[in-house]
Formats: structure tokens, C-alpha cells, sequence
């Protein structure tokens, strides 16, 4: 399901490429995710992977940076690095080897993704820390896939400013979540570098970067805040996903897809409980059952619809091919019901 979130008062943009905005307080963030093609400065590649996405039903691409776990090709990123993604390319710097990944699984609560890479032998896994052992003041480096231009990885350099931060973040489409348990750097990361390691002193992974600051200004000065999630939840969070069990934000597998656009009720003239139909994906199960742009879903499968978020959270815990009954107004109020069989689609 291609879906949209209640719009928060950040900043907002969206072009062929995917970006997000975090909101902390006064402070505007963004998720460090990039466009493909542009410079980033070399440094070592051991464990760090860079990743482009084709976001088909957008018509657009995204580029971010990948963790590698094991020889081979089990890789940790971000849920918004692969989220729509139709295609997901990822590359080795070291070897300029490519590989295409399927997605094991995500959280979205902890903006977590675990991939595979296909065909992978022989890669280099990153050394892993206790995210437990951090402290305010301890150096960092960031490493990433800065501006999604490929190769080897950037460098970036700071120091630890806080821990346990909680920040509301939204992207342009509006689609909201909050992120929990952060890790705070000085150390400025650039689009292009989420899902990419945060490394201690001794070069061990202790976080995965999630978030940067988008050059606003917070109490008079300026703000370079970072955020990464600590490494510890990220590998409690991978463990639960190849044990094949979801939890309440993650999924496991590939993806149901309705083919539908979503937004909260009310932007569109239309009632404030439920969620507003802004658009449908031809040839998707959403076309077949009949539902159109200004329709409102009520419920999905017995179970009601108050806002965007309710039929992702319904959605999220069901797999391709479940038949489900769903039930909407259209724009002049009359009731409707119908049937859809889930198919295979994007992750969330």
C-alpha cells in the first residue's frame, strides 16, 4: 500500500526522489536519505554497503547505506531506506560488486530493515559494539553513501551529545512516526548516509545513522544534530525478524499491497474518521474492488478505520494473497463493500 500520514507542521518536500523531515521540538531534521549521483569523500569500506531503490510507483529512486552482518549478504539498513521500493540494488565499495536484495523483514517503530543480498559470498562483515557502553562525549565516526554517489564511503567525525532521544519524524508525503532510544552525534550526516554505521573509538558499530539536522537553527545557534539507533536494539530487532515472528510494528516476508494512496479524513472535504482515498494504482487489487480517489475506508476486514495509520497496522500483520473485505463511502456518502486479494507490493 502506497499510504500517506497525518501532515505535521515540518517542513515539507517531495520530488522523483524520496526524502524525509524529523521534527524535535524547534528543531527540523531529515532522514539522511538521498538521490544517486552526487560526491561523497573516500574513505575505508569494510562492512559498509551502499544501496539504491527504484520507487516504481513514485517513478523515482532513493539511495542510502547498508550494514553488512555476515559473509553472505545479510545486510542491516533503515525501513525508510527500502520503504516503496519496488527495486532494491545494493553494491560493495570494496569489490564494486552488485547484488539485487529482498527484504527479510522491517520495524517500523525502530526504523529497522534487514535485506539479502542474492547470490552474496565472500563479504566483509562490520565489527559490532555495545551500544550499552556509549557515553555522552565519546568520539564517533559516521560512515555512509553521502549524497548517493556510490563508491566508497564518506566520513564523518563528531562526539556523542546525548542518549535515549525521542523525536516525531514525517516525511513529504506525510507519513509520520516517532523513533525512540536515539543515540545524539554532532557529527553532521548528509543525505545519502542513513542505514549506515556509526562507529565508537575502536571502530566497532554502535549505532545505525538515521537522522540529520536540515540547517535550521535551534535557540540561537546552529544546529548539527545527529541521531542514530543504538546497535543493541537494531540486532534485538534483526534476531525477531529471522525468527519469522512479527511484532506489533514489524513485518516479516513480502508485503501485502492494496494499490492505494491514503490520507486522513477531513483534507479532502470528507468525514475525519476514516481514511481518504487520494489516489488508486491501476491494475491494483484497490481498481479491481472498485474503489476510487475521494472514497473513504471505513473498515478493513470487520475491523474499523479511524485514520492512514489504522489500515497500515491492519495490513502490516496480514501477507500476499489473503482475500479481505473492506467497506467505504464515496464522496456522497453511500455505503460500499467488496472484496480484495492482497498481492506481493513495496514494504511499508
Amino acid at each position: 500500500m502506497n499510504r500517506h500520514r497525518p501532515r505535521s507542521t515540518a517542513l515539507l518536500a517531495r520530488a522523483a526522489t524520496l526524502f524525509a523531515v524529523l521534527a524535535l521540538a524547534a528543531l527540523a531534521l531529515t532522514f539522511a536519505l538521498a538521490p544517486a549521483g552526487t560526491a561523497a569523500r573516500q574513505a575505508g569500506t569494510a562492512g559498509v554497503v551502499n544501496i539504491v531503490t527504484v520507487l516504481g510507483y513514485q517513478n523515482g529512486a532513493a539511495a542510502g547505506t547498508g550494514i553488512v552482518l555476515n559473509s553472505s549478504g545479510l545486510i542491516l539498513t533503515n525501513n525508510h531506506v527500502i520503504r516503496d521500493a519496488t527495486t532494491i540494488r545494493v553494491s560493495e565499495p570494496g569489490s564494486g560488486r552488485t547484488y539485487s536484495a529482498t527484504v527479510i523483514g522491517y520495524d517500523l517503530g525502530a526504523d529497522i530493515a534487514l535485506l539479502q543480498l542474492k547470490n552474496a559470498s565472500g563479504l566483509h562483515p562490520a565489527t559490532l559494539g555495545d551500544s550499552s557502553r556509549v557515553s555522552v562525549g565519546d568520539h564517533v565516526t559516521a560512515l555512509g553513501n553521502a549524497g548517493g554517489a556510490g563508491g566508497a564511503p564518506a566520513v564523518s567525525t563528531g562526539r556523542v551529545t546525548g542518549l535515549n532521544r525521542h523525536i516525531v519524524a514525517s516525511d513529504p508525503t506525510g507519513d509520520s512516526e516517532q523513533l525512540t532510544g536515539l543515540i545524539q552525534i554532532d557529527a553532521p550526516l548528509q543525505p545519502g548516509d542513513s542505514g549506515g554505521p556509526l562507529l565508537n573509538a575502536r571502530g566497532e558499530v554502535v549505532g545505525v545513522d538515521t537522522a540529520a539536522s536540515t540547517g535550521f537553527f535551534f535557540n540561537g545557534g546552529g544546529s548539527d544534530s545527529a541521531f542514530a539507533v543504538p546497535i543493541n536494539r537494531a540486532l534485538t530487532i534483526v534476531k525477531q525478524l529471522q525468527s519469522g515472528k512479527p511484532s506489533p510494528t514489524g513485518h516479516v516476508g513480502p508485503t501485502p499491497f492494496l494499490g492505494v494512496s491514503l490520507d486522513r479524513g477531513g483534507d479532502f472535504g470528507a468525514p475525519t474518521s476514516g481514511a481518504v482515498v487520494t489516489g488508486v494504482v491501476p491494475g491494483s487489487p484497490a481498481e479491481r474492488v472498485g474503489l476510487e480517489a475521494g472514497d473513504v475506508i471505513t473498515a478493513v476486514d470487520g475491523k474499523s478505520v479511524s485514520s492512514p495509520d489504522r489500515v497500515t497496522t491492519l495490513l502490516l500483520h496480514m501477507n500476499p494473497g489473503k482475500t479481505i473485505r473492506l467497506s467505504w463511502l464515496d464522496e456522497f456518502g453511500t455505503r460500499h463493500g467488496g472484496t480484495a486479494k492482497l498481492v506481493a507490493g513495496p514494504p511499508h
